[in-house]
């Protein structure tokens, strides 16, 4: 059984799991997991959603997933207030892990810890009181100078050494690092032949795919980092991520986009004060919103280029329709990108947050495809005419929504359920929508991962791209005729156009689809035909061999 299960999904995902990279996608599962749980504390940590009933495969999922019930401002918050109380320290290669943990307790508890390798051993250390790090900073001292002139910014960034590298490496411990990339390929393949159905295949995929929390964790202390710098000019300002980092369904290697936000200090703007007097601050002022992004995008990027410990191959692309930095951060391998006040992306990571936490077949299904996808070569890393993992993903969800049962909601429904609390208005389009799961209503859809994976593949073999569109938000298809309606997040579709037939991903009104660097009202995303082309048979064979 095991053997046929494995063939099938190797046939399904044919190319031996060709994956870009040693740290494009992937993950560590513990050996010995339980079939088809999905790892606690891993992007999953940001999954919840109440008990639901579901096929005998999916209950150690959903036993799993139905303890967490944070909404997404929550985990934001959280995680946001984590990364200030935590360090990143470049260790020794030969260290005793119990010596270490016991000189940084004397400035404060740990409440938690690990190690991982990028370029050197590194320690995250979180700290359970702010105060301790400031007690830590005073205790440490400023590199040595002989060579090169240091810049004496004092960030969260150190580098323990050894007094006695000699007798103190007699006392070194082994260390428990933390994977942060995918097992070999070969590893991969060698659990998924050893399941025992396609569902608990593409469980294990979504394990060995999916951001840890020690991962996320990472990303979330890199913005934190970012907003030290920030804070120096903009004092009420913090720096979010958005998209992959935040939404469960990122991958392990997977860029961290990330944005200043101004939300504070425009909240503490509009504060009335009482008196007989209004004041206000005098500020420079810009002509457009727009020259304003970039410089402010330009000071800190030259901020992090010339005094960010870390912070490496700073560009700075300010013309760009959606002006961003991009930057490497070595100590933690991440590829970075900073924009400004991105309020409808974080709307959109939101949206999916909540989809993702719904069922734990979505994700699951998700990254199958994403894989599938990847393999055959319709999607890839480098910028380009590509299907995106977005338009795959929108396409999944609009799938899960027209299965009967339903599995998630519409995003008319999910606006039904919003309070007064949801409200939110961006750009004069209304883009509210409820934000605590347990009001959300579990769906009684029992249907098996393998039976959606198969399904998924013949209603996209037999859709009417050139007639239908793809939304989000209704329960009906929408004719190609309404693409110029507000139809709130998305359309996927095929149209003519003056190069002839193009595949579109759409964004409309308010919550879209972002491109590789930011979100744009009305802006088409495109791929050319050729993919359009091959993604249609594909899906019709596969759903074929799914059928065998």
């Amino acid at each position: 059984m095991a053997h046929r299960a494995g063939g099938r999904a190797l046939s399904l995902l044919r190319g031996h799991l060709r994956l870009p990279g040693p740290a494009a996608t992937g993950g560590c599962a513990e050996h010995g997991q339980p079939r088809g749980q999905v790892r606690p504390g891993s992007s999953g940590a940001a999954v919840q959603r109440a008990p639901q009933a579901a096929g005998p495969e999916e209950a150690g999922e959903d036993a799993e997933v139905s303890t967490r019930k944070k909404t997404f401002a929550e985990v934001q918050t959280e995680r946001l207030e984590q990364a200030e109380r935590t360090v990143l320290i470049k260790c020794p290669p030969k260290l005793n892990e119990k010596k270490l943990l016991q000189y940084l307790s004397s400035h404060g508890n740990i409440k938690s810890h690990f190690f991982f390798e990028n370029r050197g051993i590194h320690a995250l250390i979180e700290f359970s009181e702010k105060n301790s790090i400031a007690s830590l900073q005073d205790a440490i001292g400023l590199p040595s100078a002989a060579e090169y002139h240091v810049v004496p910014f004092k960030s969260r960034l150190f580098t323990f050494m050894l007094k006695n590298p000699v007798s103190q490496a007699a006392e070194e411990t082994p260390l428990h690092l933390s994977p942060q990339s995918h097992i070999p390929v070969k590893e991969l393949i060698e659990k998924l032949c050893h399941a025992d159905s396609i569902s608990s295949q593409m469980y294990i995929l979504l394990n060995e795919y999916q951001l840890t929390d020690e991962n996320i964790k990472l990303r979330y202390l890199v913005c934190s980092l970012v907003r030290d710098f920030a804070r120096a000019y903009f004092p009420d300002s913090t720096v979010k991520p958005f998209g992959s980092s935040v939404n469960t369904f990122g991958k392990l290697g997977c860029d961290v986009d990330m944005f200043l936000d101004f939300h504070d200090t425009q909240k503490h703007a509009a504060k009335t004060k009482k008196g007989p007097f209004d004041m206000e601050y005098q500020m420079k002022r810009l002509p457009s919103e727009r020259l304003a992004t970039q410089k402010i995008l330009s000071v800190v990027g030259d901020c992090l280029d010339n005094f960010g410990p870390g912070c490496v191959s700073v560009q700075k692309i300010l013309n760009a329709r959606c002006p961003l930095v991009k930057f490497s951060h070595q100590p933690t391998g991440f590829q970075c990108d900073l924009s400004v006040s991105n309020s409808i992306a974080i709307k959109s990571s939101e949206l999916l947050y909540i989809y993702g936490c719904l069922d734990s077949r979505v994700r699951a299904l998700v990254f199958s495809v994403r894989c599938w996808a990847r393999v055959h070569g319709l999607t890839n890393s480098i910028p380009g005419t590509w299907i995106t993992n977005f338009s795959l993903t929108m396409m999944v969800m609009f799938f899960l929504q027209r299965r009967s049962p339903p599995i998630i909601p519409t995003l008319d429904q999910l606006k039904e359920l919003a309070d007064q609390k949801d409200k939110l208005v961006i750009g004069g389009y209304d883009c509210s929508f409820v934000s605590d799961l347990s009001k959300i209503k579990c769906t009684s859809n029992t249907e098996t991962l393998d039976v959606l994976l198969g399904d998924f593949f013949e209603y996209y073999g037999n859709f009417d791209f050139r007639r239908n569109s793809i939304n989000l938000r209704k329960e009906n298809l929408c004719l190609l005729a309404m693409k110029n309606q507000s139809l709130f997040i998305s359309l996927c579709e095929i149209s003519k156009g003056g190069t002839g037939d193009c595949f579109y991903l759409v964004g409309l009104e308010g919550i879209m689809c972002s491109s590789e660097y930011g979100v744009a009202l009305h802006v088409p995303m495109q791929a050319p035909q050729p993919l359009v082309s091959k993604f249609v048979p594909l899906v019709l064979h596969y759903h074929y061999i799914r059928k065998q």
